[in-house]
């Protein structure tokens, strides 16, 4: 997952809204989401080479994203996967602070990342680079490879976008939600970061929906959580040279069970 606009807690319709893409290599193996065999609460895409996942939710409103952080200098020999990290907090029980301290205890294991991590409760968010999570406040949020709100245009710009669209809407829709990040417009190059790679790659990761030869949005994700805990997930994956995309739609009310017992 490579970007993310979340509206936490400031709709008076809807306790938490996000809309989100992946961005990845086509040749990556990749399963849309859906509730997993091995664990029937969980709701989930699945990276089929290292079996995690970039972003879920679970019956019981666990919820998990994750984005990888651009630094090429701070690659590690023989990292874990990332992935690892969103899928082991759905599939578990403990809660999002004590999952967090785990993390930080254990992040040097990892290529950088930023992780969010939350409940019917909290939100929390962690970067590799921090020693203790952050525990989000209501309002709009937008994550890409960089640090929580980081101003890269892509970030700002969908920001922008998601709360105008909320200023104006007391129902929320998927479909404008999904407009927002169809976004293929790259940055001007006075206004690209400096992250350690070439500016022609700047360049070409700046747009919010990313079209390349070989890597770019795979899939976009819609999530949306109402103060009444009903949930609709829809996701839209992508294949280069077609036309259309393929679609996941769930909707369903969250339990009050443990995850464990939440099948």
């Amino acid at each position: 997952m490579c970007l993310l606009f979340i509206a936490y807690d400031c709709h008076p319709r809807y306790r938490f809204i996000l809309a989100a893409n992946r961005d990845e290599y086509y040749r990556r193996p990749t399963d849309s989401a859906r509730f997993w065999e091995t664990h029937p609460w969980v709701l989930a895409g699945r990276d089929l080479e290292m079996l995690g996942t970039w972003m879920g939710i679970t019956r019981s409103g666990r919820f998990a994203a994750l984005t990888n952080f651009r630094d090429p200098s701070a690659q590690i020999i023989d990292p874990k996967s990332r992935g690892m990290l969103v899928s082991n907090f759905l599939c578990s029980n403990e809660s999002p602070v004590k999952y967090m301290q785990e993390v930080a205890n254990q992040r040097t294991l990892f290529n950088p990342f930023n992780l969010l991590v939350g409940d019917a409760s909290k939100l929390l968010y962690f970067n590799k680079l921090s020693s203790k999570a952050l525990a989000l406040k209501p309002g709009i949020y937008g994550l890409s490879n960089h640090f929580l709100d980081t101003p890269w245009p892509k970030v700002q710009k969908g920001k922008q976008a998601l709360a105008n669209y909320l200023k104006k809407k007391t129902l929320i829709e998927p479909q404008p939600l999904f407009e927002i990040l169809a976004d293929t417009e790259l940055a001007q190059d006075h206004e690209l970061p400096d992250t350690g790679i070439s500016q022609e790659l700047e360049r070409f990761l700046s747009s919010t929906f990313i079209q390349g030869a070989d890597y770019g949005t795979r899939s976009s994700t819609v999530l949306l959580i109402d103060r009444n805990n009903h949930v609709i997930f829809k996701e839209k994956s992508f294949i280069p040279g077609q036309e259309h995309s393929v679609e996941v739609n769930h909707e369903f009310d969250l339990s009050n069970m443990q995850t464990g017992q939440d099948n």
